[in-house]
């Protein structure tokens, strides 16, 4: 069957609407991939943050144990040394 002038031309304009529908699919995907790349890293290094801020929080905890204990021996030192 032989195509009419109105076949192709709605097949041309169809073919015109896929085109411009996969440019701007085409023009997005790369944006979307860095937004989604950017994303990741960013809540990587927020949960390097919190890491490394547990680890800050246990190492003062840790300070100041020592020289809690560090305080009471001196404490008990002095006593000793007072006494004899």
């Amino acid at each position: 069957m032989a195509q009419t002038k109105a076949d192709r031309s709605a097949a041309a304009k169809k073919a015109a609407a896929t085109r411009e529908r996969n440019r701007k699919k085409a023009s997005s995907a790369g944006t979307k991939a860095a937004a989604t790349r950017q994303g990741n890293a960013a809540g990587q290094a927020a949960g390097q943050a919190k890491r490394a801020a547990g680890s800050v929080a246990r190492a003062a905890k840790k300070a100041a144990g020592a020289a809690g204990r560090a305080a009471k021996q001196a404490g008990k030192s002095a006593a000793t040394r007072s006494r004899a």
